[in-house]
């Protein structure tokens, strides 16, 4: 599984990439980090980025074995996670897979493991997205708020574009919208902190409240100022800051 890596510290984090980025979309976080403290795994999922080619089935379950895998490739037993978005869905599917190998868990702006309902208009957005590069924009838009710079917007969507396949990104929509696997996860005792943005109106803090805080009994929600759904663009530093502020705990 390719990826990309920062630091050399002895707790090992495997940060997992959203649906509209890759790998290489964490790296504007990557100077704010503890690289002493803490080795950060970047990996892409396939179709995405250094797997641009690589086909599969754009599952969660496929994601969370090749995240395994990748773990044992690199001799790592126990592991924190770090999930953006749908990366939020994919480390809960890692922790109901290998719940004795995760040492805690951060989502940002994450997805709850039983999905995201849509109604029908905004699944024609969503779905849209796989084929039209205004849709992945319009998505972007709407979940930081409507707020932030079209030259940015437009970075994101072609990050996107250059970054993705189109049935990795349709493939993908499926399974992290409509899934529901909370009851594998729910009582989990491991530590988990959601990091939501105060601008995104998607998943923001009472989602996590409905969630994450019903279903994890060791989790806290916390609210970046200033950001919307992409805070390792939006808020690097506030988002470094409180990765690790939790990360060290464990």
């Amino acid at each position: 599984m390719a990826h990309e890596e920062y630091g050399d510290g002895p707790h090992t984090v495997i940060a997992l990439h959203g649906w509209l980025g890759s790998a290489a979309a964490w790296r504007p976080l990557h100077r704010h980090l503890d690289g002493a403290a803490f080795r950060y795994v970047f990996p892409d999922y396939r179709g995405y980025g250094s797997r641009l080619e690589e086909t599969g089935a754009y599952t969660l379950a496929e994601a969370s074995a090749d995240v395994l895998a990748l773990a044992d490739r690199l001799g790592v037993e126990r592991f924190s996670l770090l999930g953006h978005s749908m990366g939020g869905t994919v480390m809960q599917r890692v922790l109901a897979d290998a719940p004795h190998r995760v040492r805690a868990m951060v989502g940002v702006s994450p997805v709850p493991a039983a999905g995201v309902p849509f109604d029908e208009q905004a699944w024609a957005l969503f779905s849209g997205a796989a084929d039209e590069p205004a849709n992945r924009r319009a998505v972007v838009d709407l979940t930081t708020g409507g707020r932030l710079t079209g030259v940015w917007l437009d970075a994101v969507v072609g990050h996107s574009v250059r970054n993705s396949t189109r049935a990795a990104v349709a493939g993908y929509l499926e399974a992290w919208a409509n899934t529901d696997f909370h009851t594998e996860i729910k009582g989990s005792e491991v530590a988990v902190k959601a990091i939501v943005g105060e601008h995104d109106p998607a998943l923001g803090a009472g989602v996590m409240e409905a969630t994450f805080r019903q279903w994890y009994p060791r989790c806290e929600v916390e609210v970046l100022a200033n950001a919307g759904h992409y805070a390792m663009d939006e808020t690097p530093v506030a988002l470094a800051t409180s990765v690790e502020r939790f990360l060290t705990q464990w």
